[in-house]
């Protein structure tokens, strides 16, 4: 039996950016459920323990008072667990079974069971990334499952990731606890999760013929909306009249969504409450996507698309790939997004046209001309942002978004921007 595990950030981190500078890899969503929580609940008789850059160490210690961050006194033995890995039924058996022991997906580090000597040894560098070098002159062994190297391999996994997910979350009995108004259509209502306090007006259709709809609790979904599955809307989220929410799409909790959204992540506490398509993407949350934003999913000649990652152009070898947006980033009315646009943290985007297809964070404008944000006034709206939703600012969340506008300087440089 697995008595602790530590779920661990190594140095392929840097590919998920911008999604990732506020957060530890593990607590990025994929389907329903976190990383995070789909390994915790591979272990569920497990203790768990955390791992992550340095810069975070304060914010994640204040979100997750009972549990240790970077820190394994006491402890004999562990089972680390790369955050980015999703391990399937036959990867979670394996590591169950052996003694101490290295397993590897590739060339990805996907966890290590280690005790004694080895574990010490490995307790003494819990300060940097996971590395190779963490374990050298214990034998690996492979384990195939999923890893999640770019943004897309996020997108790409959701759908079957929501699949999996109801199976897990959906309780054996009463599965519809909301208010269903008459002249609402719930096709295939086996497969569908309405939890309770939620909402379903008149002339809503929640289609899951090909795939389940999962509705957590307070959800208010608007008269002639269609969510298609499979889908997930998170707690206290609303989703607006005429919405079109088709399939492989997650709505985290306290969202606001109109318009057309298809095969996206909207992370938590975001609004898309307008008019406009969303497509392929993943969007971060205390973002707010101002009316008719519409992004380009798909290229005209149906090549590759290629997404600049951490400075760097990578071929993601996909044909639909959309907008990837950092924590707390705007836009105004009428914004448009070329296939494969990055944005980064705090950025607010505006004008006519389509804005470069690698957006900073802390930037100011858009296709026209771009210039720095300035720190003390991101951090006013950000604080007024997250009043009105009632959260808390803390001091964790102003020293991380200035160790952000720290991180991102050179990338404003490289682009003719000073701070």
């Amino acid at each position: 039996m697995i008595k602790n595990i530590c779920i661990v950030e190594d140095e392929k981190y840097e590919n998920l950016l911008p999604l990732v500078y506020m957060r530890p890899v593990y607590d990025l969503r994929c389907g329903i459920l976190t990383l995070r929580e789909k390994i915790e609940n591979s272990f569920p008789s497990a203790k768990v323990f955390l791992h992550c850059r340095k810069y975070l160490e304060e914010k994640v210690r204040e979100v997750n008072k009972n549990i240790s961050v970077n820190n394994l006194s006491g402890l004999d033995s562990c089972l680390f667990v790369n955050g980015r890995v999703i391990l399937n039924s036959k990867a979670i058996k394996q590591i169950s079974k052996n003694g101490d022991a290295l397993y590897y997906s590739g060339e990805t580090f996907v966890a290590a069971k280690l005790s004694g000597d080895k574990f010490k040894k490995a307790v003494l560098k819990l300060d940097s990334f996971f590395t190779k070098n963490f374990f050298e002159g214990i034998e690996s062994a492979n384990c195939e499952t999923t890893i999640i190297n770019y943004p897309w391999d996020l997108i790409s996994n959701n759908g079957g990731q929501i699949v999996s997910d109801f199976v897990y979350l959906k309780p054996k009995k009463k599965n519809i606890r909301g208010k269903i108004y008459k002249g609402s259509v719930l096709l295939n209502k086996k497969n569908i999760f309405i939890g309770d306090g939620s909402v379903i007006k008149p002339g809503v259709v929640i289609d899951a013929e090909e795939g389940p709809v999962y509705i957590g609790k307070n959800v208010k979904v608007f008269s002639n909306s269609v969510i298609v599955g499979p889908c997930f809307v998170g707690d206290n989220s609303t989703i607006k009249i005429s919405a079109k929410i088709y399939e492989n799409t997650s709505i985290g909790e306290f969202c606001k969504v109109g318009g057309e959204v298809e095969g996206s992540i909207i992370h938590s506490y975001a609004n898309k409450q307008h008019d406009g398509f969303i497509g392929h993407s993943y969007i971060s949350p205390w973002c707010n996507l101002g009316a008719d934003t519409n992004n380009s999913d798909l290229k005209n000649n149906y090549g590759n698309i290629k997404v600049i990652i951490n400075d760097k152009q990578v071929d993601s070898g996909k044909m639909f790939v959309g907008l990837t947006m950092g924590d707390h980033s705007k836009t105004s009315i009428n914004s448009m997004f070329n296939t494969g646009t990055v944005c980064g943290v705090a950025s607010n985007v505006f004008g006519s046209g389509f804005p470069p297809k690698y957006i900073p964070s802390f930037v100011w404008g858009g296709a026209d001309s771009m210039t720095t944000y300035n720190l003390n006034s991101g951090i006013e709206v950000v604080k007024k942002v997250m009043a009105r939703r009632k959260v808390e600012f803390t001091n964790a969340d102003k020293n991380l978004l200035s160790k952000v506008f720290e991180l991102t300087k050179n990338e404003r440089i490289r682009r003719g921007m000073s701070d």
